[in-house]
Parts: structure tokens; C-alpha cells; sequence
């Protein structure tokens, strides 16, 4: 069986996402995106729903600064942003009025997955087991 958490970063602990939306609006000039969540995918292979719950805090994520959940996080609006939402003719758009865009980036088969392969040997020399499968992915959701 698969199991999946997805992890991403507590507010004030944002710092990537942060200058990754300032490089897309400096650099590129889209100024229309608001806010970018990244959020970190994990998906394990091998192990029990136990020892997966119990390497949540330890191996996926850090309690002090992430967010460990079992479905995708709901995206951010503008309201929970603090942001003044507008339209480029000045009228009020509303929270809900922002587009959502999500997408995943992960390695093809074959390529070497860093992160997948530290959290295999983590999970395996706390069950003193297998090695697990672990796969990773970047998600990325983009507002506005």
C-alpha cells in the first residue's frame, strides 16, 4: 500500500517560497501572481501505517516550522495573505476570485531523488528493517 503525506512550511518559515515570488514578479514581470505555496510530496512503499505515523515528525517533516497533512492543503486567498486584491482597473476582486494553479515536479525513473533516498535510509534505521520505497515530488500552487 501507498502512503502519502504531503509537508509544507508554516507561515514565517516561508523564506524559498517568498524569494521565489519575488524572482517570478521581478524577473519575469508577472505581476499577477499573489502567492506560491510549495509544498513537499512524499509517497512510501513498504512500511506499516504505524511506523509511517511515527516517521511523520522525525523523517518527513519538522514540527517547529512544517505542516504534515494526509491530503493536499487547501490553497491560501488573498484574505488569509493580508493582501489587498484589486483588478488593474482598480475594482475589488473578492478572496475567491483569484485563479489557483497547481502543479507537481518529480524525478523520472532512473534519475537519483535525494531527498527520497535520505528519508528511505531514515525510515530504515528506525524500523531496523528494509530500506522502503519513497518517492518525492515538489508541488507547486500558485494564486492569482
Amino acid at each position: 500500500m501507498v502512503l502519502r503525506v504531503y509537508v509544507q512550511r508554516k507561515p514565517g518559515f516561508k523564506g524559498e517560497a517568498t524569494s521565489l515570488l519575488k524572482e517570478i514578479q521581478d524577473l519575469l514581470g508577472i505581476t499577477e501572481l499573489r502567492h506560491i505555496d510549495l509544498i513537499n510530496r512524499y509517497d512510501v512503499e513498504g512500511i506499516s501505517e504505524e511506523l509511517f505515523e511515527s516517521c511523520i515528525p522525525t523523517v518527513f517533516s519538522e514540527p517547529q516550522s512544517d505542516i504534515a497533512t494526509h491530503s493536499m492543503p487547501a490553497p491560501h486567498y488573498a484574505d488569509e495573505q493580508g493582501l489587498d486584491e484589486k483588478s488593474s482597473d482598480g475594482k475589488d476582486l473578492g478572496e475567491k476570485s483569484l485563479p489557483v494553479h497547481a502543479f507537481a515536479v518529480e524525478f523520472l525513473p532512473g534519475q537519483f531523488d535525494q531527498r527520497a533516498e535520505s528519508a528511505a535510509e531514515c525510515v530504515q534505521l528506525i524500523s531496523q528493517g528494509e530500506r522502503p520505497t519513497v518517492r518525492s515530488a515538489r508541488l507547486y500552487v500558485l494564486t492569482g
